[in-house]
């Protein structure tokens, strides 16, 4: 049997009463110094990603040759390797009884030494096993940070907090291809300047993690956050693999991980969509660089207006709407318009698509899973949408080897919107609703 977290069912017309309530509603508004200390990490650390993630496509198809089925391959790696050790990261983070900054460091830090190698990798195989190790760092990462995130915000402002946390990581993403460019244009040997600053910049990422972010939970269990303890009346199950695997009989973790694979399913990464948008436009090579500044323009501006609006109306109802703004997109890409505009509305649609997604994913999920078991639960809906998205990027490239890139984008359109009909029928993470814990 369960029992139910009533903190976590309170209703919005009480948070927003006078006197003692309204105070508190105040203080749950606020945004805790570990979500900001994050995000100034995760800030540099885009700088340094999105550097590469800017010019790889062009580098890796026009300067070293690769078919787009070779990109495919490589550009799944990228994405979707990750998957195999999310599971991992968070379960170590969990196991480590709050250890959620080290075995993140240890993440940030395995990526930031695979920058330098891709000076001296030149064929398939080495470049992807430097991706692979890459995205390794990654995988460890990514499922303790965002517990930490969760673990420092209350249920009533999660949104917010994830909102406010990839903004800041949107505003390196902005900068990454930014700085990216202007070293293409500066330099003689540009790709390898490009790898070289990238290094530098991950090891000032590392060394504010290092410094700034706080090592262990606050009081109440929480990382030096403004949030306190989600209240539970018996034992917290242990941060053990066979309990993470368990969350999944939870019916909304259980639907929300599942939507989140299908959609996966059916969505063509960045790198495609900036290639397709180029041979559309007739992009010089010179200016790719600058097409994910549309995107992370975007998604800084609408990701906290978004998380917040999750707040408010349901976290499902945003993250269905931002794959409707990708459908969009991909339906613009399709027509024969070649207007102006055509780029700005595309990557519009494109940054807005993931600000309505990648925070209020973990938003969501987090009301389903236990604090104790935060990373683990949330590496699981991870692990499930990398997978997934990696497995995308194969059959896209595949696709578009065999039958030309426009075909390939209308299967993706059409299996796009398949999914996301389905995932309208399942209808997980309703308002947010009782947080519940296992009684032994």
């Amino acid at each position: 049997m369960y029992v139910a977290d009533s903190r976590a069912n309170a209703a919005p017309s009480a948070r927003g009463t006078t006197g003692a309530t309204g105070t508190a509603a105040r203080v749950s508004a606020g945004v805790a110094p570990t979500v900001l200390a994050l995000g100034a990490v995760s800030l540099i650390t885009d700088v340094s990603s999105e550097m590469v993630t800017a010019v790889l496509p062009l580098y890796l198809v026009t300067g070293l040759g690769l078919s787009p089925l070779g990109f495919g391959l490589l550009d799944g790696i990228y994405n979707g390797f990750s998957a195999l050790v999310r599971l991992a990261g968070g379960h170590l983070a969990d196991r480590g009884g709050g250890r959620h900054k080290w075995v993140a460091g240890v993440g940030y830090a395995v990526s930031a030494a695979c920058k330098p190698l891709l000076l001296l990798a030149h064929t398939l195989t080495p470049i992807g096993l430097i991706l692979a190790a890459d995205r390794t760092g990654k995988g460890l990462r990514t499922a303790p940070r965002d517990a930490l995130i969760s673990l420092s915000s209350t249920p009533e402002n999660r949104g917010r907090a994830f909102g406010v946390h990839r903004a800041m990581d949107t505003a390196g993403a902005l900068l990454g291809p930014l700085v990216a460019f202007l070293i293409l244009r500066a330099t003689v040997d540009g790709y390898d300047a490009v790898f070289t600053v990238s290094f530098c910049v991950a090891v000032i990422g590392v060394l504010v993690l290092v410094l700034f972010v706080p090592g262990g939970r606050g009081p109440g269990g929480r990382g030096s956050g403004t949030g306190t303890r989600e209240r539970t009346t018996v034992e917290p199950p242990r941060p053990t693999l066979r309990a993470a695997f368990a969350l999944l009989a939870r019916r909304d973790l259980r639907r929300i991980t599942l939507c989140a694979l299908l959609l996966g399913l059916a969505t063509v990464s960045d790198s495609f969509v900036y290639l397709l948008l180029q041979r559309r436009l007739g992009v010089p090579d010179r200016w790719f660089a600058l097409l994910p500044l549309g995107t992370a323009a975007a998604f800084l501006t609408l990701a906290v207006p978004l998380g917040r609006l999750a707040d408010r109306v349901g976290r499902w109802a945003v993250f269905l709407g931002g794959h409707g703004a990708l459908l969009t997109a991909y339906a613009l890409l399709l027509t024969s318009w070649h207007g102006t505009a055509l780029p700005y509305a595309v990557l519009l649609l494109h940054g807005g698509f993931y600000a309505a997604t990648d925070g209020v994913l973990m938003a969501a999920a987090s009301d389903s899973v236990p604090e104790q078991l935060r990373s683990s639960g949330l590496a699981l809906v991870q692990t499930g949408q990398a997978a997934a998205r990696f497995v995308c990027s194969l059959g896209f490239g595949a696709a578009w080897t065999l039958w030309g890139d426009r075909t390939a984008l209308m299967a993706s359109a059409v299996a796009l919107a398949v999914c996301a009909g389905f995932a309208l029928t399942l209808r997980p993470g309703r308002p947010v609703g009782p947080v519940l814990e296992p009684v032994s």
